[in-house]
C-alpha cells in the first residue's frame, strides 16, 4: 500500500547518503515502526518499505536481495525469496495478495527524509 498523495506528509530524518550502502539497504526506526530503505545509486534512486516481510512476518527486508524485475526496481525477502516492488509495494513473485506499504524519500543536503503519512516527528534511529 502506498502513501495517498493527498494526505498529509511527515517528513523525518532517517539517516545520512553514506549511511546507506550502494545497491542496498538499512533499516530505520519510526515510533514503533521498521523501515527499510534502499539505495540505487546508479539510477539516483531511494525507496523506502516497511521492514516487515508480510509473507512470514519476519523483520528482514532491509537485508533483502535489490536488482530489477523487467525494468522495475524490487527487493527480495532474504529468507523467502519473494520479490516486491519498490515502487508500489506489490508482490512479484506469485498470486499473492501480500503487498508492503511504500514511503515517499527525499534528498536534502546529503541527508535523507522518509515521508510519513500524519505521522509525528520524532528522531529516527537506524536499527
Amino acid at each position: 500500500m502506498s502513501l495517498n498523495n493527498t494526505a498529509t506528509i511527515t517528513w523525518f530524518f532517517a539517516c545520512k547518503v553514506e549511511d546507506v550502502p550502494a545497491n542496498g539497504g538499512v533499516c530505520v526506526k519510526y515510533l514503533d515502526e521498521q523501515i527499510a530503505l534502499f539505495h540505487f545509486p546508479r539510477r539516483g534512486e531511494w525507496y523506502a518499505t516497511q521492514n516487515l516481510c508480510p509473507h512470514r512476518q519476519q523483520m528482514a527486508l532491509s537485508r533483502g536481495m535489490t536488482g530489477t524485475q523487467e525494468g522495475e526496481p524490487k527487493v527480495a525477502c532474504p529468507f523467502h525469496k519473494k520479490a516486491f516492488s519498490l515502487l508500489d509495494g506489490r508482490c512479484l513473485s506469485d498470486d499473492t495478495e501480500c503487498s508492503l506499504t511504500t514511503y515517499p524519500v527525499k534528498i536534502e543536503d546529503d541527508r535523507v527524509y522518509i515521508g510519513i503519512a500524519g505521522g509525528r516527528e520524532p528522531a529516527a534511529v537506524m536499527a
